[in-house]
């Protein structure tokens, strides 16, 4: 993989006027796409324990406004794997190491830009599938290289939709109604993390590498693989630069932490790049242009969380992060220390810890007021307003939600029957 230089980079990437499609921004067309449609916005819930889709208003009492299944060829995707002694091995794999003893049936999700459909990556089953959101049927099904997929990104036109698969170290880019790849390329150890920048001229990967292993002393890191950010033009495919955080780490004076970037956010003028990493609680702020990082904070343990790294789920001490609309705030989900906090950008200075059971994502509400994290301990969602930090609205949702994101349906859209 070839890297440009710094300055280069920075005229690619545009980085100084451009505004980025963050995994918390509903794409322009998206949006464009949902007024001329009569579409409603909503928030899709991945439960992925049970492989539904809770549907939730996406702002104000966040009311749930129906469900999906998202496995609804279950049966037949299980006969395969079952068929299958390599297909088996990984199935059962997954369920003992990142399941946590659970099938994960649904991992990101989105919708089609005419609201028609639910795009969804389905871990256990390596693959994606389209859900009509009127019969409730398989639309279209991409089985991704390897056996597991895993996030995912549209792009700002939502018509492109990038999905990790983390077994064969590969990011698939999919047309978002035919399900047909339009292009892939090669990443670190476990792609983690898309994100689309630019207007969607280049696609970043961070890779987080391996997960699934108990080798998580700093002494044993050199164990954990390969692990990257790789950004790549989406019109080749072809990858414009790789960035290793472990450099740029040891030179801010934090060789301790890993360098597996976790959830990630841009400023809205892309000018800084946020991240979490394996193991830490606490965030990177990390400067684009000077390619280097810049500030790090740390945040508040809970007394009652043990220091053993292996207890942490897949390596994430904090996973889930995103930045209110205007670039003030970050709220950041305390994963495993059980709180959410909102975070003055300035100041880097952390508000009220928002109790919560196991935290797993963070997303911004449609009217950009609140941050809206997935309490994957307690199978609800919360939502805590930026401008004060403190809890709005908690919801029921199904077992273990993980990933959040905004949504259309149809107006006066009601659940698929069955």
């Amino acid at each position: 993989m070839r890297a440009t230089t710094t300055a280069r980079f920075r005229r690619l990437l545009g980085v100084t006027a451009t505004v980025v499609l963050t995994a918390t921004t509903v794409p322009a067309a998206v949006a464009s796409a949902a007024s001329a449609a009569a579409l409603r916005e909503v928030m899709f819930v991945g439960n992925n324990w049970e492989g539904t889709a809770d549907v939730i208003e996406s702002s104000g009492t966040f009311t749930k406004l129906g469900r999906i299944n998202v496995v609804p060829d279950k049966s037949q995707r299980l006969t395969e794997i079952y068929l299958n002694p390599i297909k088996l091995a990984y199935f059962l794999g997954i369920r003992q190491g990142p399941g946590e003893g659970h099938d994960q049936l649904v991992d990101d999700l989105y919708s089609t830009p005419d609201g028609t459909a639910l795009v969804a990556s389905r871990p256990s089953f390596a693959d994606v599938v389209s859900i009509d959101l009127t019969t409730g049927q398989v639309k279209w099904r991409f089985a991704v290289s390897g056996y597991r997929a895993d996030h995912m990104a549209v792009s700002p036109d939502g018509t492109k939709v990038a999905v990790s698969a983390s077994t064969s170290n590969t990011v698939h880019v999919l047309n978002i109604n035919t399900g047909a790849q339009l292009g892939s390329f090669s990443t670190g150890d476990k792609p983690h993390e898309n994100v689309f920048t630019d207007g969607g001229r280049y696609l970043w990967n961070m890779s987080i590498g391996n997960v699934e292993t108990d080798l998580d002393s700093p002494l044993l890191d050199w164990t954990k693989g390969d692990r990257h950010i790789t950004v790549v033009d989406t019109a080749t495919y072809q990858t414009v630069k790789t960035i290793d955080m472990r450099s740029r780490l040891n030179a801010f004076g934090r060789n301790d932490l890993s360098n597996a970037v976790r959830p990630a956010v841009f400023t809205p003028d892309s000018a800084k790049l946020y991240f979490q990493v394996s193991f830490f609680n606490g965030f990177v702020e990390y400067d684009v242009a000077t390619d280097r990082i810049t500030r790090v904070k740390t945040l508040p343990k809970n007394p009652a969380t043990s220091d053993d790294r292996t207890t942490y789920v897949n390596d994430s001490r904090h996973h889930g992060l995103s930045m209110s609309p205007d670039g003030t705030k970050l709220c950041v989900a305390g994963t495993m220390d059980d709180y959410a906090t909102v975070v003055d950008r300035a100041t880097l200075q952390e508000g009220t810890l928002v109790p919560a059971s196991k935290p797993y994502w963070a997303t911004v509400s449609g009217d950009g007021r609140a941050c809206v994290i997935s309490e994957s301990g307690a199978d609800q969602v919360t939502a805590i307003d930026f401008a004060t930090g403190q809890k709005i609205v908690s919801v029921p949702v199904g077992d273990h939600p993980q990933r959040v994101r905004l949504a259309h349906v149809p107006a006066g859209w009601t659940s698929p029957a069955g």
